[in-house]
Order: structure tokens, then sequence, then C-alpha cells
């Protein structure tokens, strides 16, 4: 490339990079955005989670393509974070039960597709550069000095990951107390749930990641910490849970169970009925890109090999999810049994991203840089393409 070409080149890069960090910036920024993410009470509405997912996430690359959207209008990856509002997600699940509140459910193959063929590209992922590695923001001009996020959007973007203070631990102990009038020792458990739930989100907030995962595997390593750190959330929970439910009586397990309905009842009822379909639907958009990854990659015969493991593995994990869903329908009617399911779902979910991760990393790792550079761009080319 001359001389003009790689500063012309550069200089495109840098209005890029700009712009979507100014994208991102005002998205976090916006007042719907902001109010939410100080907001506790705002946030227990999985409408203002969804709300908040979809404009940061979209920011970037301007929400031109929804193949990974989930049914309630969020989205699974928002710049570096996967997940967001997790402890949210698994609370609102276990204790109100409603369909309404079933967004946990909306995890699945979608999210597991987008770490593979990540929507972001580089330069989209500039507008969230407070997670870039060091070495990313040498050289930098004046120019695109705006590129680099200033630690306040990181921060709001780590709200998302999880907090450890009980006001938004996400377990409703305030309502639980009012309407079931807890004795000495259904208090004591009470606490002791409460503090097992602050210390979960704690572990939530330290698995957002400290950088953005550029590549395919590191995105998968990103998924496996966040989805081991939920599953070590649930099981810190399961035991408080289930000692705390067991001091109650049946009229109080009646009224908390009442609580649940007439939370749910409160709630738009367009997504009634959608329950456990929104994980086990098949989703539009999802096809396996064989020609853009053959006249991208221009694999080997041997890397044709490995290529075919990693689409039977994405195969078999969609699979494992699919049956999930189907063997989980019926969960329980109370906050442990449902809390279970989740961690039993949650299980399945890590079991998918191994079998994925491992021919990943095979295949992944039979190409040359500029092959790998070829493969990690096919998902924002679909995007570009789609725009």
């Amino acid at each position: 490339m001359g001389t003009k070409a790689a500063f012309g080149a550069s200089s495109g890069r840098q209005v890029n990079a700009t712009r979507n960090a100014r994208a991102v910036q005002h998205a976090l920024n916006s007042r719907p955005v902001n109010r939410a993410l100080t907001n506790t009470a705002a946030l227990r509405d999985p409408r203002t989670r969804a709300l908040v997912t979809a404009s940061v996430a979209a920011a970037a690359w301007h929400g031109g393509n929804r193949w990974w959207r989930h049914q309630d209008g969020g989205f699974g990856w928002v710049g570096p974070v996967f997940w967001p509002f997790a402890f949210y997600d698994i609370y609102d699940y276990a204790f109100w039960g409603s369909p309404y509140y079933d967004t946990f459910w909306d995890y699945g193959y979608p999210d597991l597709y987008a770490g593979i063929f990540g929507p972001y590209g580089y330069d989209d992922l500039m507008g969230y550069a407070g997670y870039l590695p060091r070495y990313a923001s040498k050289g930098r001009t004046n120019a695109d000095a705006y590129a680099y996020a200033p630690p306040r959007g990181q921060a709001k973007l780590m709200q998302m990951c999880g907090e450890d203070r009980r006001t938004i631990a996400g377990l409703p102990i305030d309502q639980i107390e009012s309407v079931i009038q807890p004795n000495e020792s259904q208090r004591a458990a009470l606490d002791e749930l409460a503090s097992a739930s602050e210390k979960a989100a704690a572990n939530l907030k330290a698995s957002c990641p400290t950088d953005v995962a550029l590549t395919a595997p590191r995105r998968l390593e990103v998924m496996q910490q966040r989805i081991e750190a939920m599953i070590s959330a649930v099981q810190m929970v399961q035991a408080p849970l289930e000692k705390f439910y067991g001091l109650l009586s049946d009229e109080q397990k009646a009224q908390i169970n009442g609580l649940a309905s007439t939370r749910g009842a409160a709630r738009p009822t367009e997504t009634a009925g959608s329950d456990r379909q929104s994980c086990d639907i098949a989703q539009s958009g999802l096809d396996w890109p064989a020609a853009m990854i053959e006249q991208s990659v221009k694999p080997t015969d041997r890397q044709r090999l490995y290529l075919g493991g990693l689409q039977n593995a994405a195969a078999e994990a969609a699979n494992m999810l699919r049956a999930s869903c189907q063997s989980q329908a019926e969960d329980g009617l109370t906050p442990p049994a449902r809390l279970a399911a989740v961690g039993k779902r949650l299980d399945t979910m890590l079991k998918a991203l191994k079998v994925v991760q491992a021919a990943m990393n095979d295949f992944y790792g039979s190409l040359t840089d500029e092959q790998k550079a070829a493969f990690d761009a096919i998902g924002p080319k679909r995007i570009g393409a789609a725009q």
C-alpha cells in the first residue's frame, strides 16, 4: 500500500473510531439510559433493561442488522460485555416466574453464534475504548483523542455486569418482608439469603471484562468466564433460598407466589405464552456463512477439516441448547425450583460453549495471522452487507 493510500486508510479509521465513540458515549449519556443506570427500581423492569442494551449495543454499528437480537428487543452482547444485567435476569425468573420475566431464557445459541462471528469490528469497538488494551492507545493524535472513552463510560458499562450493593443485587427483600411478616428465625434466614445475594452479585461484577475481545476465541473465553460466574452465583444463593423457603408456612409460601402472580399480571401480556419458546425457536439469520468463510479465509484442505469440525460443533451446541429448553419446560412453581432450573440451563450453556471452544481452538490455531483477521471480520461484513 502506498503512502497516500495508507494515510487515507488511517484517516478513515480515525474518523470511524471518533464517530463510533461519540455514538456510544451519546447512548450511555442519553437521558433514558443514564436515568436507568442510576435507578435501581427502573432496572427491575425488563423493558428498561432491553432499552438500555439496545441503545448501547447498536450505537457503534447503528443497528442495521438484528440477526442476534433477543425476543424482548435487547441484546446479549453490549460492546465487550456479555450478558448485561445477568443478576436481574436470574432473580426475575426465580422470584416472579411470569413469562414476562423470562428474559433469562432469551439467552442461547444466537449469543454463542455472535461470539463466533462477532458483529463488532475493531473500529466499532473503539467506542468502548475504556476496555481497549493499552497498546491500542499508543500514537493517537488529537484528531482521534475523543475515540478513547473516559473512565466514566467504562464505569457505566460495568454497571451492566453487576453490583454488590444490597439495594441493587436483585433480591426483593423489602417486598418479601412486607408480604410475609417474617418471625425471628425467618428474618435471620432472609438476612442470610440477602448476604449471599450480595456476594453473588459481587462475583458477577468481577466477571466484567477488563479489555475488548477482538478475536473469536477470546470472545468465547469471555462467555465462559461470565457463565461460570453466573453458575457460582446461583450456587451461592441456592442453599440459603431453600433454607428460607423451607421455614415458611404454607400460607406464607402462597403469599410469595401470589406476589409473583400480581407482579406478572400488572405487566403487558404481549409476551405471555412465550415462556420457554424464546430460547427454543429457530432464529433467522443464523445460517452458517460457509461461502463468506471460503471467500475471505481461503482455507487449505487441512483447515477445511477443522472448519467442518467447528460447524458440526456449532450444530451440536444448538441442539444441546434446544433440548435444554424442552426438558426444562416444567421446572416447578416455587422460587427454589425455578432457581434450580436456572442452574441447569447455565450448566448446559457451559457444556455447549466448551464443545464449540475445542473445535474453535483447532480451527483458529491452524490459520495464519492474515486468515485470522479475515475470519474475525466476517461478522461485521455481514452487518455491513445488510445495511
